[in-house]
């Protein structure tokens, strides 16, 4: 079904969805994938290029092509847009009807509405996301739970930002296509938005706002910037009114940070510490160039071990040296209701963002509304009445492409209990994506899917790179299947009668042939997606 040449709709229409796939909405979508689609398969293809020319031993640097960028100490990104100068703490979370009118009442500066890596792309959520978005802006949003709980939003004044974030360029969205092809989710998501509820934002006083994941190149970054003028031409929106702040979450784009800034300097608004999809890529990148890049247990991975340090310090360095945000990394708490684990989980957030504001971040992530007033307290201390760190230009930071590469003098050892958390929990993650739900609190967290990309990734690398465990154990593909199959028991010993209803054999089917599998495959989402309805 469509009402625009050469778009076809597969996907069931639910209850308003006429209201998001709109012809405009579709013709929008029609005209990003004419014009930029073969683009992204292009630079999809130069990924996979060069994941060979690492494999075969090569390495990745700042770029020589691009030095002129970099050496060039005039040019700056747009001004902070309104809504984005004091972004201090920033909640994030998928954008279902409740967790709309719940991040929105936070008190959070700002809310990362989330269809990427925090929702699952059920056709379902893909609409209702930007339908949900356009209800809180008319304040028409409420939410009433089974158990009789009604929720609805607070006075505008009192409400954050909301900041869009796409699904990343490597995903497709099967339920539209246009002249017989699949579209890309990314654009799919942007456009649906931004004709939903890009004007409604700009007469608000506000503006249509994106977070971009999972870019690995400033060509990336021009797709972007190219599809952000397309669309606002198409509606007729001012161009420089859109603005997107980018996840440094891939390890090739740590070494194009300024590249990246330059590439969308008309519509940028800061950079990200992207954390857990920054140790995947890690990972990913020389997963096959051993023990030099063979990381420990994730939970003994903290900000302070080297390579993560020189990331940050220079992303810091990087953003207020061209008058962008610098925005600090996710912290996946989530409160508990044991006492104890809960006081750790506070201390933890306290630390962690302490450790960013006095580093010259600008704000941070919190994943659960509990979280904000802690992260708010430690970036108050030191920001005080300023919005924002932009003055705080950290000339002192120096980080050459050896500090960014350093993960050998990365502590800590590969136990038992850490292949078995990364069973676990990436198994109990997929299971909860493939039933339409992205944002998995588990066992105190609140995990996306980055957490399971990170633990099927850790598997398969200490499989393929012949590591030992702590305990003296070599890690082989019957180790790791008999921690398969009793992490699987213990699941289903603990969820009881309710293991019946899940997708647990799906799940655990997916996440043995991700870590067992001879080869190794990008992203866990895209075998995942192809399993969705």
């Amino acid at each position: 079904m469509s009402t625009v040449d050469g778009v076809e709709i597969t996907g069931p229409m639910g209850p308003r969805f006429d209201e998001v796939l709109t012809p405009q909405a579709l013709g929008l979508i029609a005209l990003l994938h004419r014009e930029l689609n073969g683009r992204r398969l292009e630079r999809l293809q130069a990924r996979s290029e060069r994941v060979q020319a690492l494999a075969d031993g090569g390495t990745l640097d700042f770029l020589p092509e691009t030095a002129s960028i970099r050496e060039d100490d005039s040019w700056r990104v747009a001004p902070p847009a309104p809504g984005l100068v004091d972004r201090r703490v920033e909640m994030t979370g998928p954008t279902d009807r409740k967790m709309t009118i719940n991040a929105l009442n936070s008190g959070a500066k700002c809310w990362l509405a989330d269809q990427e890596d925090a929702n699952s792309p059920l056709w379902e959520n893909v609409v209702n996301g930007p339908l949900n978005l356009m209800d809180s802006i008319d304040r028409t949003i409420d939410f009433t739970s089974p158990q009789g709980k009604s929720y609805e939003l607070k006075p505008d004044d009192e409400l954050p930002t909301i900041i869009v974030r796409p699904r990343g360029w490597h995903l497709p969205e099967k339920h539209i296509t246009v002249d017989g092809e699949q579209t890309s989710g990314s654009l799919v998501d942007f456009a649906l938005y931004l004709s939903a509820c890009g004007q409604k934002q700009i007469d608000r006083g506000q503006g249509p706002y994106f977070y971009l994941p999972k870019m690995e190149s400033h060509l990336e970054a021009r797709l972007w910037n190219d599809a952000f003028v397309l669309g606002q031409d198409h509606l007729g929106i001012p161009r420089g009114t859109i603005r997107a702040t980018c996840l440094i979450e891939t390890y090739p784009a740590a070494f194009e940070m300024e590249e990246i800034l330059y590439e969308l300097r008309e519509h940028s608004s800061g950079l990200n510490a992207g954390r857990w999809d920054y140790l995947f890529s890690v990972i990913k990148t020389f997963r096959t160039r051993g023990e030099d890049f063979t990381l420990p247990d994730r939970n003994s991975i903290t900000m302070t071990v080297p390579f993560m340090r020189a990331y940050t310090e220079l992303l810091v360095r990087t953003c207020h040296k061209r008058g962008a945000h610098a925005m600090g990394g996710m912290s996946a708490f989530i409160p508990s209701k044991d006492p104890e684990k809960n006081e750790f989980a506070f201390n933890k957030i306290t630390e962690d963002k302490t450790r960013e504001a006095n580093d010259g971040f600008d704000g941070s992530w919190v994943a659960h509304p509990g979280m904000v007033q802690t992260a708010m307290d430690a970036f108050d201390k030191v920001l005080g009445d300023k919005p924002n760190q932009l003055d705080k230009l950290r000339e002192d930071v120096s980080v050459s492409a050896a500090d960014l590469l350093n993960v050998k003098a990365t502590p800590g050892e590969v136990t038992e209990a850490g292949l078995r958390a990364n069973v676990s929990v990436g198994i109990q993650y997929v299971e909860s994506w493939l039933r339409g739900s992205g944002a998995a609190g588990i066992n105190g967290l609140m995990e996306d899917a980055a957490t399971a990309e990170i633990s099927r990734s850790q598997v398969w690398q200490w499989l393929n790179n012949g590591v030992t465990l702590s305990d003296g154990q070599p890690v082989t593909t019957e180790l790791v299947q008999r921690v398969i199959e009793e992490e699987v028991a213990a699941i289903a010993e603990a969820k009881g009668d309710a293991y019946a209803s899940g997708r647990w054999d799906d799940a655990r089917a997916l996440f043995t042939e991700m870590a067992l599998g001879d080869e190794y495959n990008d992203f866990l989402t895209v075998p995942a997606y192809e399993r969705m309805p």
